[in-house]
Parts: C-alpha cells; sequence; structure tokens
C-alpha cells in the first residue's frame, strides 16, 4: 500500500487517541498500516519528528475555527477549538508548553491568535503583545492540562472528583474542624460542582478583559 507522511501520522494519532503517547511505537503504528517496521524510516526519521508530524495534524484541526469578525471573536473560537482539540486527543496537552510547534498549521494557528491579540484594546507595542500572548497560552496550558488530568484520575479510579473528596470525608472533617482553614472549608461545604466548558469560558473571558483593561460586556 503506498505510504506517506499523513498516513503514519494518522496511524499514529489513533493509538495515540486510544493507548496514550506510552502505547506508541514504531512497531504498533506499523501493524496498524499493515507493513513492516523498517518501512515507516523511508518517512521519519525519529520519535521526535513523528510527534511533530502529530501535533501539527491536530493544529490543523484548531486552525478550521479561522478568522472571525473581531479579534476577540477570533481567540475565543480558536482557544475553544483548541480545548475541544486537547479533550479529543489527551496526548496533545501532555505537549503543550513544551518546545516550540513550528509546523505549518501550528504556525498558520500561532499567526491567527497573534494576529487577533495585537488588535486588542491596550495591546500597543511588541512587549505588551508578547507579555499577552504569554498570559493566554500560561492560561490555556495550565487549563487543559488540569482539565486532562482529571478526565484521566476519574478514568483510572472510577470515581470522579465529589467521589474522592467524598472518600476523604473524615479526615477533611476533622481537619477543617480545627477552624485554621475556613476558607477552605467555605469553598468544601458551599463550593457547586461547576461545568467545566462554562468555568473554561469565564476563565478565558475575564484572560481577555485583564489583557485589554477594558472588562467586555
Amino acid at each position: 500500500m503506498p505510504l506517506s507522511r499523513a498516513k503514519i501520522a494518522a496511524a499514529a494519532i489513533r493509538l495515540a487517541d486510544a493507548h496514550g503517547l506510552d502505547g506508541l511505537s514504531v512497531r504498533k503504528i506499523a501493524k496498524e498500516l499493515g507493513v513492516g517496521p523498517m518501512r515507516l524510516y523511508d518517512y521519519v526519521t525519529n520519535r521526535s519528528e513523528l510527534l511533530d508530524l502529530m501535533v501539527d495534524a491536530v493544529y490543523a484541526e484548531i486552525a478550521e475555527a479561522g478568522q472571525h469578525s473581531g479579534w476577540r471573536a477570533t481567540l475565543l473560537a480558536v482557544v475553544h477549538r483548541t480545548r475541544d482539540a486537547a479533550l479529543a486527543h489527551e496526548w496533545f496537552a501532555d505537549l503543550l508548553g513544551a518546545r516550540p510547534h513550528l509546523g505549518p498549521h501550528a504556525l498558520a494557528v500561532g499567526e491567527t491568535t497573534a494576529a487577533a491579540l495585537s488588535q486588542a484594546p491596550g495591546v500597543r507595542t511588541i512587549e505588551e503583545l508578547q507579555r499577552a500572548l504569554g498570559a493566554l497560552n500560561a492560561f490555556l496550558v495550565g487549563a487543559l492540562r488540569r482539565e486532562v488530568t482529571e478526565r484521566r484520575t476519574a478514568r483510572s479510579t472510577g470515581t470522579d472528583e465529589a467521589a474522592w473528596q467524598a472518600s476523604l470525608g473524615p479526615y477533611l472533617t476533622r481537619m477543617l474542624e480545627t477552624g485554621r482553614y475556613p476558607t477552605v472549608a467555605r469553598l468544601v461545604v458551599d463550593g457547586a460542582h461547576l461545568d467545566a466548558e462554562e468555568t473554561f469560558h469565564r476563565n478565558l473571558t475575564t484572560i481577555l478583559d485583564g489583557i485589554t483593561g477594558h472588562p467586555h460586556r
């Protein structure tokens, strides 16, 4: 069968989606494609190059968010599309915030994001754009890694966050009854179970409001 870098990346993504990056190997990808392992080395020289191809394929999905009528709408679309991609391909979150992603689709998403942010009120100089991008990316990486980690933990333990907290009930009750942690006690006793997508959107809006210096109504 004819091979291509795109076919190899697609097979690798299917395996990583199912088994994580730890379950990825040349042998397994070759089996998925029905070829001998050595054939893959004609197209991909090492694991690092393979990961770059996989990452850029995911950025191609994110790039479908496209341009919108205003800078804010464009940023919201790109960032929410990135969250969708990270939840569909959990391994992608593991690779965010590490070395720069410089594939063509990653660069296209980076250009769209930077160009939109450069149009925001309060972002006037290149230094302000650098800081704004840093703040947005820090939020994005942290939020996605946390959400993916919570999903993995729930799957591996068979319990969600509420059940995990309940299992710690006796210990937590003793600690909170000391009175030394009143604000933590309020969060535990009165805090609601927040919807992940709504919370992500609200926090993203807060970040954008802070960057612009002009709260969005």
